[in-house]
């Protein structure tokens, strides 16, 4: 009888670790699967997090773009948008121009089947910079403020749909036109200190 017991016990052990393994795995390849469809963005220029090279900032070219790849697009994508902003400006400034972040670069209308924005170019439509002017502002990062490094923090969004303006439109009007539209969004950071 208890040999009957004991293999009774070991088939429902051995039905337990399979059912867990098995349902393990499952979750596994969910997160995998899920993981590879994520919208993503990098550049060859500069790390995640990295510094972005000097040539990209108002020390080099001061208006010429990094490159950027962007992959994992969802399949109902209709058109993509960009936006690159500092949340790192003095506490002054932010005061002074009841702000809380400095846009360097707006772009929408940028094409669902583009991989690539190229060095110093734009795909797609300018919204307007911190400066009042549509067009990519490199990082400048004021030395007499601390922190001297700062964040410049790109976000690229999916959208189902397009985005229109009679005017070149600031951060805030592509935020508030992309409402209910964003499919998926990825983020890209790089850093800048003039002082080093």
């Amino acid at each position: 009888m208890k040999y009957v017991y004991t293999i009774l016990i070991l088939g429902i052990i051995a039905v337990l670790a399979f059912t867990f393994l098995s349902d393990g795995n499952s979750r596994q390849d969910e997160v995998r699967t899920v993981g590879q469809e994520k919208l993503a963005l990098w550049s060859p220029a500069f790390e995640h997090n990295g510094m972005i090279p000097r040539k990209y900032t108002c020390d080099g070219e001061g208006d010429t773009n990094p490159p950027l790849t962007i992959s994992n697009i969802p399949s109902d994508t209709r058109t993509l948008a960009l936006i690159m902003e500092d949340p790192d400006i003095p506490e002054e400034i932010k005061k002074e121009r009841g702000i809380e972040t400095f846009e360097h670069w707006a772009v929408y209308g940028i094409p669902s089947g583009v991989t690539e924005i190229p060095e110093g170019e734009v795909i797609g439509a300018l919204g307007m910079n911190g400066r009042g002017e549509a067009g990519y502002t490199g990082p400048c990062p004021p030395t007499e403020y601390h922190p001297t490094e700062h964040r410049y923090i790109f976000k690229l969004f999916a959208l189902e749909g397009s985005l229109q303006f009679a005017h070149t439109p600031s951060k805030a009007e592509l935020l508030a036109a992309m409402s209910g539209m964003v499919l998926d969004e990825a983020t890209l950071i790089g850093k800048y200190d003039r002082t080093k």
